[in-house]
């Protein structure tokens, strides 16, 4: 059975328990990270989850709450004893961002250090990320200030879909790679460039056929009183709740 792990709900700037926005999704044989913005080693402990066996990590743009945790992620696994190479998927400008950071440090003396196996995804409609006999995994282009991806994650054994749209405005991309899934996830950080309320990620919920729909990269102050009119379009509009695990 996969499960999706809200490992962090927050927008660069969140209330005090929320982390930044990273995600996981897992079955009994895989375990998938995306974005490493915050400390997802701890994340990943606190949500009782094993760093060590992670399969892959999965880049969705080049921002600092998506990427500047990536050299302690690095330090923290090979700490805990990863010395397997760990696949890095992305679009091209956050691989290089993400690499950047980390050669910031002189890792000379990391005996072990796992290899990291970049692996760039095109940046272009339902381009494929990964494939395997647990996941198919294929990205689309979204709107946001720079390059950045939203996913759609399909389990293969069960049929599962679990979508996420990345930090973007409204934008058709979400119709496609949200397209009846189980759980669409959709950030909700308000109106603005780049970005979207909890009303249109609703309206997107709805327009897409998802069957539940969680908001995450969540401003202050947002509460389950602010999803009034959100329910209006879509009724099974929730808060993502930071550690939370839902089964599918």
């Amino acid at each position: 059975m996969p499960s999706l792990y809200l490992l962090g709900t927050g927008a660069a700037v969140s209330d005090p328990h929320r982390t930044t926005t990273i995600l996981a999704v897992a079955d009994e044989a895989s375990l998938i990270v995306v974005d490493c913005g915050g400390d997802v080693i701890q994340r990943m402990l606190a949500a009782g989850l094993d760093p060590v066996r992670l399969t892959a990590l999965i880049l969705t743009h080049e921002h600092p709450d998506h990427t500047s945790g990536f050299p302690l992620f690095m330090e923290r696994i090979w700490l805990l004893g990863r010395r397997e190479p760990i696949p890095i998927y992305g679009i091209q400008p956050a691989i290089d961002q993400a690499r950047r950071c980390f050669d910031t440090y002189n890792t000379a003396t990391w005996e072990g250090l796992p290899t990291r196996d970049w692996r760039e995804v095109p940046y272009q409609p339902g381009a494929l990320v990964l494939e395997n006999e647990r996941w198919r995994i294929r990205a689309w282009p979204v709107v946001h200030p720079v390059p950045t991806v939203g996913l759609r994650f399909e389990h293969l054994p069960t049929g599962r879909v679990i979508a996420y749209s990345c930090d973007t405005e409204p934008t058709e991309a979400i119709l496609e790679l949200g397209r009846h899934a189980d759980i669409l996830v959709h950030e909700a950080t308000g109106e603005g460039p780049g970005h979207t309320s909890p009303e249109a990620a609703a309206r997107q919920a709805a327009r897409a056929g998802a069957r539940r729909l969680l908001l995450v990269h969540l401003p202050p102050g947002l509460t389950e009183a602010s999803l009034t009119q959100a329910r209006q379009h879509f009724a099974d509009t929730e808060l993502g709740v930071e550690l939370g695990r839902y089964d599918l």
